[in-house]
């Protein structure tokens, strides 16, 4: 892992991306979707774990794992992104997860719906924002902390967002993906997504906690506050074509026809387009687009391409969704190397 600092090869142990031959299936094993660990993995017993929900409400609640289950149920297949996902490509190369752009999955969520529990405690007039924490603790540019993001009072009722108990049919959450609760919000990026979750606060200011403030932010400089980074931006990855080397990754296939597939998502809107490149981007053309598994899940695509001669090619693809986001070429730099988006290349040797 030549250029990988101790920190990052610390960072990369502990965390695991998607094996990108796992983009046939629609729904991603558990064992295969990317998993990323801020801090360590809490050991709790479910019996006595509570969620509590407070603050700025009329009702504050508490409810057991038992409690929540007997609510309204639902299933939602939800494809998460890592916002570090592509910060290797960066050059310079923020020091951080070197993910590469496998930072991917797609899980059906089994939970209850958000909102209606929010409604039923009743935000008061002062409500502002909405803080999820998390038991995992740890300690973040020199500040002990547990792990909380937020969401606006008006996101967290606008968004579909779900409080996850199982994936698929009910199975329990495994420990590395949050049991035995966690947050999902379709269309951001995963750190939103807090694991181990056991406190909600409705909070009367916006969070100003080192993971909102401080963390997840698009900045251009160590002295740039910056904006803070929220929704996927799209992005279209490919199943690499034909056969590996092993040392050098590159893709050999026969000459003749070749079918190339993926996976397109974005959290601004639904995918409305994915072009491929099979020179490298001088020309493209349309890919067929397939279906996605639900609204908030990556949509499949597929391209014939007559590999006619025997010689060199890279296979680019890229996305548009309805928001007429278009992926670019080229990464945007920024500090801690979030939301790079640019395309996929895959090299491919064409053998007669």
């Amino acid at each position: 892992m030549e250029g990988i600092t101790a920190d990052e090869l610390q960072l990369a142990h502990r965390n695991s991306a998607l094996p990108l031959e796992a983009l046939r299936w629609p729904i991603t094993p558990v064992g295969l979707h990317y998993l990323l660990i801020h801090y360590d993995i809490p050991a709790v017993d479910p019996a006595s774990w509570r969620l509590e929900l407070g603050g700025c409400v009329e009702r504050p609640l508490a409810l057991s794992l038992d409690e929540l289950q007997r609510r309204e149920r639902l299933t939602m297949p939800v494809t998460m992104e890592c916002a570090g996902n592509g910060r290797a490509r960066m050059d310079p190369r923020p020091v951080s997860q070197p993910w590469l752009g496998e930072a991917i999955g797609t899980a059906a969520w089994t939970g209850t719906p958000l909102a209606p529990l929010l409604r039923e405690a009743g935000p008061t007039d002062a409500a502002v924002d909405v803080v999820f924490t998390g038991l995992d603790r740890g300690v973040e540019g020199g500040v002990p902390q547990a792990y909380e993001r937020s969401l606006t009072l008006d996101e967290a009722l606008g968004s579909d967002a779900l409080l996850a108990w199982g994936i698929g049919d009910g199975v329990p959450l495994p420990p590395q993906h949050g049991f035995p609760l966690r947050l999902v919000v379709p269309g951001w990026y995963g750190m939103t997504n807090v694991k181990w979750l056991h406190r909600i606060t409705v909070a009367d200011r916006p969070f100003e906690g080192y993971q909102q403030a401080r963390g997840y932010r698009m900045r251009t400089s160590e002295d740039d506050p910056g904006t803070p980074v929220t929704r996927m931006v799209p992005r279209a990855l490919m199943q690499p074509p034909g056969v590996p080397d092993f040392m050098t990754r590159r893709r050999f296939v026969d000459v003749g026809p070749c079918l190339l597939q993926g996976r397109a998502w974005s959290g601004h809107g639904p995918i409305a387009r994915v072009e491929v490149s099979t020179d490298g981007g001088a020309t493209w053309a349309d890919a067929e687009l397939g279906d996605a598994p639900g609204p908030h899940a990556w949509r499949a695509w597929s391209y014939r391409w007559d590999a006619a001669s025997a010689g060199e090619h890279e296979l680019l693809c890229r996305a548009t969704d309805a928001a007429g986001n278009v992926q670019p070429l080229e990464e945007a730099w920024n500090v801690g190397g979030y939301a790079n988006n640019a395309v996929q290349r895959v090299p491919v040797t064409v053998e007669a």
